[in-house]
């Protein structure tokens, strides 16, 4: 299987992009992972919310694959621990899924078609985060995840 992890826009902060490709450097030892930036929106002060939206979701449509399973990032996507997060990704893999697509949606989220084609919703926590801060937490989520199925001390809980 290989993980893809699909963002709209490039990371601003320096010190979040570190992080991300920290995780990303480490999961090369246990899966395939690529790291997918669709590029921002130009003149978006001249759009509206929805017109961003749907832009944005034909951008991320453009890059899946017809047998993808896309699980979108989302505040109302089911909420899972560590260790059930890692059983998640376990399933995925015994269901011989070729490519299994995290999506972080923009500042808005997704557009309707995006929510349609999607195989699952995952949110990593009740509270709100910014697009930019989601990109480290998702990727080191999906690290601990790989470091629980092979039992090593990375994960203490």
């Amino acid at each position: 299987m290989r993980i893809i992890l699909l963002w709209v826009g490039k990371t601003d902060g320096k010190a979040l992009q570190e992080l991300v490709n920290e995780y990303q450097t480490r999961l090369q030892r246990y899966i395939k992972f690529e790291i997918v930036t669709i590029p921002g929106l130009k003149n978006t002060k001249n759009m509206t919310e929805a017109q961003q939206k749907q832009k944005e979701g034909e951008h991320i449509l453009s890059k899946l694959q017809p047998n993808d399973f896309l699980v979108l990032l989302d505040e109302r996507g089911t909420s899972y621990s560590s260790v059930s997060f890692s059983r998640f990704l376990q399933q995925r893999m015994n269901q011989g899924i070729k490519r299994l697509v995290f999506v972080v949606g923009g500042p808005y989220g997704f557009s309707e078609r995006v929510h349609t084609k999607a195989n699952g919703k995952v949110s990593l926590s009740h509270m709100t985060f910014s697009h930019q801060m989601i990109r480290p937490f998702i990727t080191e989520q999906i690290y601990r995840a790989f470091t629980i199925l092979r039992n090593e001390p990375y994960h203490h809980g």
